[in-house]
């Protein structure tokens, strides 16, 4: 049985890189079985406790939006030819205009995450709360960002670097997650 919703935490996908390294936009990436990994995203979120759950979108981002689940929201990041921070500043952004305290962010590359990490992250949530996932001490996914971080957060990341620096000089909380599942994101094709 899943963990009863968060009121205060919302998620997001991010899914608006090219993919390079994977030869196409990931956000239009399927399992062998064909089922989308913003399907699979958007599930372990829900899943795993967050209230609503927001997909960032850039490169395919019209062939993309049709995978998306009905009754999440979708945000283009216009500029997301410019790197990852521009896909985070971009759904932080558009949660501001809610009333989450928390966002619990996932990469559409991580489609083996399972709701238990999830859940087991998004418990630290509260206005002032950094987390990230780790597996087997090494950082991953999903990361907590709490709301008074959002602002200072845009500001700090560029290019292709996300939330990591902010993190770790931030001292955020680890939460070991290696016992759920691998933690393994996808840069290439299988």
């Amino acid at each position: 049985m899943p963990p009863e919703p968060s009121a205060a935490v919302s998620g997001l996908v991010l899914a608006a890189g090219a993919g390079r390294r994977f030869g196409g936009p990931k956000a239009l990436a399927r399992t062998a079985a064909g089922t989308p990994w913003l399907v699979l995203g958007v599930r372990s979120l829900l899943e795993g406790g967050c209230r609503d759950v927001t997909v960032v979108l850039g490169a395919a981002a019209d062939e993309a939006t049709a995978l998306v689940p009905a009754g999440v929201s979708v945000v283009r990041a216009e500029d997301w030819a410019t790197g990852v921070a521009a896909s985070l500043r971009g759904g932080l952004r558009s949660l501001a205009e809610g009333d989450a305290v928390a966002a619990l962010v996932l990469p559409v590359d991580t489609p083996d995450v399972v709701p238990a990490a999830v859940a087991r992250v998004r418990r630290r949530a509260t206005p002032d709360a950094l987390a990230q996932a780790t597996y087997d001490g090494a950082p991953g996914h999903p990361v907590l960002l709490g709301r008074e971080h959002w602002a200072p957060l845009s500001a700090a990341v560029r290019g292709d670097v996300g939330a990591r620096p902010y993190l770790i000089a931030r001292e955020a909380e680890l939460v070991e997650c290696g016992d759920l599942w691998s933690g393994a994101d996808r840069d290439e094709r299988a």
